[in-house]
């Protein structure tokens, strides 16, 4: 930023925080103020529950039910048009409901496809999915344009440029930064605000995609990072990213500042901090990511940047996830451990199944590692196959598993090189009478993971909580 240049700062609002006219009003008054300050480009997801209702309606019109599809349009239709009614005036409406229509005829007509031909391509659900987005930056542009302020929504189908992996696509950041600096440049250039559609992308030749899990969050850090933006700021409905899940730790507090490394970490775990895909492109430019409350804007939030070489040594964070099980793979001496191993992980990796933690012996030839849940049957079925000539001609010792377990995971950049912090949070559990069935931590020593019994996780986040007086 050259002297007298305002600082430039992208906005992302999530589907809570445009929910409704009220939310939306409240939003266009956080970005005026923000304009007075800096130069602002907005990022906005579907209004809430749009993208579930919309997905829901597409696979509902691939069976044959036209009644559900044909209900969805006219609520679409429905939730848009009532913001535009409570809060644009007559003239804006004027420009604004002929394009609401147009994203409602589009939904009909691929929904009335769906149910021709009985299928839902993943490219035709990257269209209708993130339709709700183009509503939603149509509405807000409008709605900061009663609050004085020029904008124009901007489909993000002409900024970023993806690979073809529809549903969870990969942006090809060089050519994301030619035609986002093209597009945007002259509405920079005369002040006027872009109101970026979240979520969407598009394939070199145009094809509409989506960014998969946190897309328009991923939208605004590939736009922040293209765009060499001063910070981000990411609007939903916390106040920041807390020391713990407050529903199991009641004292939990915000958490003023993590580095990027501690809140992929997070993030991976399950706590409400943005998915690790979303932080990289601005981890590469070391741009800061504010997280920050929607309803309660006065709140600072948390400020998620490069490591600090302030602050206390330690543990910074507890997370946890609730429902996880326990698969224990054994081999015999035929079955050296490496040969084990890549064959378990090998067998996961076909379908991205992710692993909570892992433990080995390698003189006893087992892995053992955590699964979500929701995993558990798919993860069995892909073991069951991997290794079925060794379980068939008893090569293998066991495949087992230990169901309604607990994954406890203690973050902080700073345990590295802190003697004792291991010691202190198992020390703790003892105390209470808490088993820990396996341990893991890698050579970073970014964070400790163990696993309890489910009815064990509530007692054991908040004794780790009270012995690092978090």
């Amino acid at each position: 930023m050259s002297k007298g240049e305002k600082p430039l700062t992208i906005m992302k609002f999530g589907g809570t925080s445009v929910g409704n006219a009220e939310r939306m009003q409240t939003v266009a008054g956080i970005v005026a103020a923000e304009a007075e300050r800096s130069e602002v480009v907005v990022v906005v997801s579907a209004m809430g529950g749009v993208t579930d209702m919309l997905i829901r309606a597409a696979n509902e019109a691939s069976r044959g039910d036209r009644d559900h599809w044909k209900g969805v349009r006219q609520e679409l239709a429905r939730k848009h048009r009532e913001v535009a009614d409570q809060l644009l005036s007559a003239s804006e409406q004027a420009l604004v409901l002929p394009r609401l229509a147009e994203a409602v005829e589009d939904f009909e007509n691929l929904c009335s496809g769906f149910s021709l031909v009985r299928e839902v391509t993943p490219r035709a659900m990257d269209t209708l999915s993130s339709l709700g987005e183009k509503m939603s930056a149509t509405l807000m542009a409008a709605i900061l344009r009663t609050h004085g302020k020029a904008a124009e929504a901007v489909d993000a189908t002409e900024l970023i440029v993806t690979d073809h992996n529809f549903g969870n696509a990969t942006p090809l950041m060089s050519e994301t930064q030619a035609k986002t600096r093209q597009r945007l440049a002259g509405l920079r250039r005369r002040g006027i605000i872009p109101v970026v559609t979240g979520f969407r992308g598009a394939t070199p030749d145009g094809v509409c995609t989506t960014l998969g899990r946190g897309g328009s969050d991923y939208s605004a850090t590939i736009l922040a990072a293209v765009l060499d933006a001063d910070e981000v700021q990411i609007w939903t409905d916390v106040d920041g990213v807390m020391t713990a899940d407050p529903r199991l730790v009641p004292s939990a507090h915000i958490i003023p500042e993590i580095s990027y490394r501690e809140a992929i970490e997070l993030s991976f775990f399950g706590a409400k901090v943005l998915h690790p895909k979303t932080i990289l492109p601005v981890m590469k430019k070391r741009i800061p990511v504010w997280t920050k409350n929607t309803f309660n804007p006065l709140c600072p939030g948390t400020k998620i940047g490069p490591a600090t070489g302030n602050g206390q040594p330690g543990a910074k964070a507890i997370t946890s996830v609730s429902k996880a099980a326990l698969i224990t793979v054994s081999g015999r001496d035929t079955l050296s451990f490496p040969r084990l191993a890549a064959r378990v992980f090998g067998a996961l990796s076909i379908d991205e199944i992710p692993t909570l933690m892992v433990t080995q012996s390698s003189a006893d030839n087992i892995v053992c590692f955590a699964v979500h849940d929701a995993d558990l049957q798919q993860v069995k079925a892909r073991l069951e196959k991997a290794f079925e000539l060794e379980m068939l001609h008893d090569y293998m010792a066991a495949l087992e598993v230990m169901p309604h377990v607990a994954i406890v995971v203690v973050v902080g950049e700073k345990m590295k090189g802190t003697p004792g912090l291991a010691g202190r949070t198992f020390g703790v559990l003892g105390r209470r009478g808490i088993n820990i069935i396996a341990i893991a931590q890698g050579s970073s020593e970014l964070s400790i993971s163990f696993a309890v019994k489910a009815a064990d996780m509530k007692e054991a986040v908040r004794a780790v909580h009270e012995e690092f007086q978090l």
